[in-house]
């Protein structure tokens, strides 16, 4: 009877056992053993120093770049592959940190802001869920992530709007106590929530390294004590990043018993101005606090070496991070991002691994020169260089319209076709860059015969070779063909006349729309297609909008005809970046023979893109 009672016991204990294993399971397994801490003015892992050459990632949990022509919302939420390619990039780079932009704050004028706080003490599930999933990545990867509070600008939402929330200015931010309750719920829902994917709250996750108060805060004294002790009454784990920056180191932030981390942001446009600031501000906290370069960057290569340099050979400089980085695009390509402002609208968001797209502003030379210092810091060898994974080829059913999304430190692709599912495959594209089309299909089949059906595949290649075939997409049928003009220049336009030009500057305005056809009352271009023109998509940005152009077509390109096209506006409103309306010229009923296509300038306007579908 012992025996049985024993059995029985036993199994009652496995039964309880497998109960809590399901109902309790352990979180998933991190990169990341320690917290980071601080040793006078060094960050550590445990017993090993933390130094850090990385990037500032502002889309990382909210996206401001989805600038599709068609797309009247800029703003949305990354997803599962997007979080993964920008963290996955960062380590590529040799990088181990990270720094995302704030928490976003509704704001009034710009309701398509996916923002996290919607008011006072009330918060976007949907939005945080995202930060879960973001810091569950970060865990995998081995990124660690600081993450600021508050903006002191509007762009995503900052003091401004916790204010307007009260009815209140701006400034009262800093001392109203109303205000400073309703940010405290912020700071309080952040820090405790539960992450929905890892079971880990906050304050207990690894992956964050720093807390920041905010970005470039003018904050007072006051209220960094203030906000500082509430923090830390609600996490012991974490450090605290002052926020307070772009106005020198200040003496109460070193001393602040609450704030652990100093920094400052650097745009100053000579790069030995930035060097000798960076100097001062190192010298300032040594032996007191690390001291962190949190953004710096609008400066040549040369520039970014001599700002890297410092920050290596000053032991006080616990990191420095450029700004920007924007990663893969989930519907193909990249997000792009131009910088008005202190940028001019000639530095633009880098992209890894670099690109001859970003030649403008040595794209390719200073993420070599990223990757190459990231390492160095830490005293570590660049590894070998390995074969990018394999993209993901995107559904289509035009070969005039395949994208896929990138694999992270792919060079190019190579687009492969087949009449078989099994092949053989023939080469169609080689070593395609998807930097070349912001926000546009990536590749254009021109050589597909109408009336047959094809497979096809892409690979991811770079200087190590290339990576397996991607999923197969088809069979696809061709119907018809597409003559594309991207504007790059004006060797697709049959012939042209009148005052045109190509424009590449303040792409922002034009939906970062990088290479557009300018044209001046009276001037026009004609489009030539060997079959017949059955319809016509004109891209086009125009104060002027639907006036701003006319259609025509000849079958011999001597007697030309009137079009009458539907038009469709795609207007954002000027926004925060003075954006121009996009409109969509377009006509799908050409009359039969047509094989010329006038497009007339009637008002001053910029063509982003032409497509004429021709068949046999």
């Amino acid at each position: 009877m012992s025996n049985f009672r024993s059995g029985l016991r036993f199994s009652l204990f496995l039964l309880v056992l497998a109960l809590v294993t399901t109902n309790f399971a352990a979180p998933p397994k991190s990169a990341f053993s320690h917290f980071i801490t601080t040793s006078g003015d060094r960050l550590m892992d445990g017993q090993k120093p933390v130094r850090f050459i990385s990037f500032n990632i502002p889309n990382l949990h909210c996206i401001e770049d989805n600038m599709m022509f068609e797309q009247t919302n800029a703003w949305r939420l990354p997803d599962a592959y997007e979080l993964r390619d920008a963290l996955e990039s960062i380590k590529e780079m040799g990088g181990t940190v990270a720094r995302m932009y704030v928490i976003t704050v509704r704001r009034d004028d710009a309701p398509d802001i996916p923002a996290y706080v919607l008011g006072p003490g009330q918060f976007n599930e949907e939005a945080f869920k995202t930060l879960d999933l973001m810091l569950a990545i970060a865990n995998e990867v081995g990124v660690r992530i600081i993450i600021p509070f508050v903006d002191n600008w509007p762009w995503m939402g900052g003091r401004a709007q916790y204010a307007a929330f009260r009815g209140k200015k701006s400034d009262e931010f800093w001392s109203d106590p109303q205000l400073k309750e309703d940010f405290k719920q912020t700071l309080q829902y952040v820090i405790t929530r539960k992450n929905t994917i890892t079971g880990v709250t906050y304050r207990d996750d690894k992956a964050i390294l720093a807390w920041e108060t905010g970005n470039e805060l003018a904050s007072p004294n006051d209220w960094v004590l203030e906000m500082g002790a509430y923090i830390k009454s609600l996490d012991k784990n974490h450090l605290l990043l002052d926020g307070y920056t772009g106005y020198g180191l200040r003496d109460e932030s070193i001393v602040n018993p609450y704030t652990d981390i100093i920094t400052t942001h650097h745009y100053e446009k000579d790069p030995r101005d930035m060097v000798r600031i960076i100097r001062v501000s190192a010298e300032k906290a040594r032996g007191k606090k690390p001291y962190l370069i949190g953004e710096f960057g609008f400066i040549g290569v040369t520039g970014v070496a001599a700002v890297l340099q410092e920050a290596e050979a000053h032991p006080g400089i616990c990191g420095a991070l450029i700004w920007s980085l924007r990663f893969h695009n989930r519907d193909g390509g990249f997000y792009w991002h131009s910088e008005p402002g202190l940028g001019g609208y000639f530095y633009k968001a880098y992209h890894w691994p670099g690109f001859i797209s970003g030649e403008n502003y040595a794209e390719r030379d200073v993420m070599q020169l990223m990757k190459e210092r990231a390492f160095a810091i830490r005293g570590e060898k660049m590894p070998v260089l390995t074969v990018p994974k394999p993209p993901a080829l995107l559904p289509f059913d035009d070969p005039a319209r395949i994208s896929w999304q990138g694999a992270v430190g792919a060079s190019g692709y190579d687009i492969e076709r087949a009449t078989r599912k099994n092949g053989p495959w023939q080469r169609i594209g080689y070593n395609v860059s998807d930097t070349e089309n912001a926000h546009r299909p990536l590749f254009n089949d021109h050589a597909a015969e109408i009336g047959s059906s094809y497979f096809y595949r892409v690979r991811s290649r770079n200087a190590a070779g290339r990576s397996e075939p991607s999923n197969i997409i088809g069979p696809v049928a061709v119907k018809h063909k597409t003559l594309v003009d991207e504007c790059w220049n004006f060797a697709i336009a049959f012939s042209r006349n009148g005052e045109l030009s190509m424009e590449t500057d303040n792409s922002r305005a034009f939906k970062e729309d990088a290479h557009r056809l300018a044209g001046k009352p009276g001037a026009h271009l004609v489009y030539y297609t060997p079959g017949n023109a059955a319809a016509v998509k004109i891209y086009l940005f125009s104060q002027a909008a639907e006036k701003a152009i006319g259609l025509s077509t000849s079958a011999d390109g001597q007697t030309y005809a009137d079009l009458a096209a539907e038009t469709q506006k795609y207007y954002l409103g000027t926004g925060d970046y003075n954006y121009l309306p996009p409109v969509l010229f377009q006509s799908s009923a050409l009359p039969a023979g047509t094989h010329y296509v006038k497009l007339s300038f009637l008002e001053e306007a910029q063509v982003g893109r032409v497509e004429v579908v021709y068949g046999k």
